[in-house]
Order: C-alpha cells, then sequence, then structure tokens
C-alpha cells in the first residue's frame, strides 16, 4: 500500500468518524517497515489528508526481528509519529519503547492476552508514562473472548492510570467493541482487525468499519 492510497484510507475512515489513525507503512513488497524514508513517506501523505489528526505506527518485531536495529530505526526518524504501538509479549519492548520515548514519541502499550506481556508491561520503571494501554484479545472466540477481556481488564485497570483502549480480532471483532462502549472505553477497529461488518457481509474499506462502529457507540451511549 502507498502513502497514497494510506492517505485516501485515511481520509474516508476520518470523514466516518475515525479520531485517530493507526498505519503500517509498507515497503515496495509490501511487507510492513520501520524504514525512516518509508515511515516519513506514510506519515507525511496522510497528515496531509487529515490535518489535526493524531497518527501513529506499528513498531511490531515482524518489521524489524532484531530489538537493537528496531530502536535505532526509531532514533533514525526523520518525521515522528504522533504515538506507536510497542507490544509488550515481544523481546526488547521495552528498549523499542525507551527510544520512543527519547523522542518524545507517544507509546501505545499492546497488551495481548494469553502472554506475560502485562506483567512485563506493568513491571517497567517508565510504565506511568505511556499514552495509553492497547488491551489486544487475541481469542477469536466471541463465546470466550469477552471473559478473556475481563480478566485482561481485571489485571491491567488496578494497576495502571493509563487510559484503556479495548480491541479484539476477527468474529470477535464486534462483541469486544461493543464491551469496549459499554465500559465506555477507548477502542479501535479497522480492516488489521476484521473483514466483516457485525452483519457479517464484507467490509469494503476501513470506512464502512469505522461507521458501523460509530452506530455501536452511539447506541452504547445512548442507553446509559
Amino acid at each position: 500500500m502507498t502513502p497514497q492510497e494510506l492517505a485516501a484510507a485515511a481520509r474516508t475512515a476520518v470523514a466516518a468518524g475515525a479520531r485517530d489513525i493507526h498505519l503500517h507503512p509498507k515497503n515496495p513488497d509490501g511487507e510492513d517497515t520501520l524504514d525512516p524514508a518509508t515511515v516519513a513517506a506514510a506519515l507525511t501523505a496522510v497528515r496531509t489528508a487529515v490535518p489535526g489528526t493524531t497518527v501513529g505506527v506499528t513498531t511490531g518485531a515482524w518489521t524489524t526481528p532484531d530489538p537493537e536495529a528496531r530502536a535505532a530505526q526509531v532514533r533514525a526518524w526523520a518525521v515522528l509519529p504522533d504515538h506507536a504501538s510497542v507490544n509488550w509479549h515481544e523481546d526488547g519492548a521495552a528498549e523499542v519503547a525507551i527510544a520512543l520515548l527519547d523522542r518524545g514519541v507517544g507509546i501505545e502499550a499492546g497488551i495481548y492476552s494469553g502472554t506475560p506481556a502485562a506483567r512485563r508491561f506493568l513491571d517497567w520503571s517508565e510504565s506511568h508514562r505511556v499514552l495509553r494501554v492497547l488491551a489486544e484479545i487475541t481469542d477469536t472466540d466471541p463465546r470466550t473472548a469477552v471473559h478473556a477481556a475481563a480478566g485482561l481488564l481485571d489485571e491491567l485497570r488496578p494497576a495502571t492510570t493509563s487510559p484503556i483502549l479495548l480491541h479484539g480480532e476477527d468474529e470477535a471483532a464486534w462483541p469486544l467493541l461493543r464491551l469496549a462502549a459499554a465500559h465506555r472505553l477507548d477502542t479501535r477497529i479497522g480492516l488489521e482487525d476484521v473483514l466483516h461488518l457485525p452483519d457479517g457481509t464484507p467490509a469494503g474499506a476501513n470506512a464502512d468499519l469505522v461507521h458501523a462502529a460509530r452506530e455501536i457507540i452511539q447506541q452504547a451511549f445512548r442507553e446509559f
């Protein structure tokens, strides 16, 4: 996906109600990358398309497996995102997070259910400095994912004062979005997480998912 395609997707998502954008800059082979030039091109294009909207990127280990190299790429960025996600079950998470803090980039601490991520993050001496915590539920079974979410939230809530964003994926994405809305937690939705609308029909674009999510959230707020 080119910077121009990312920008077009961001523009329609924001028009549908998105308030924040999460990006995966891609190299010419379509692979996620933290390459400074590629990150700069993606961020510049998206910010031009949606001025005033905060924009973040991934720092997932699949982009650059070696943690030291990943942190070095962050330190080499010429154009900085507003925030970046750091997956706390991955080796070198703290090293990458420190690089982000040193650059003044907000951290989204990715806490995957079913991993040691929560304890690793909460044991980190700088955990209080993150922008928010992403409670990421890996269980895709709608019948059990909500229970997994409750368990992870019970672990995180007493131990952090940072805002928590709850989301799921695949078949559990919409039930967990409803749970987030019911608890007035931040949430996210996009083709990275789910390819279908709540009624099971395929989503044509991120904007379709955002529109459906806003309807669910607004309905939940009306019921309070």
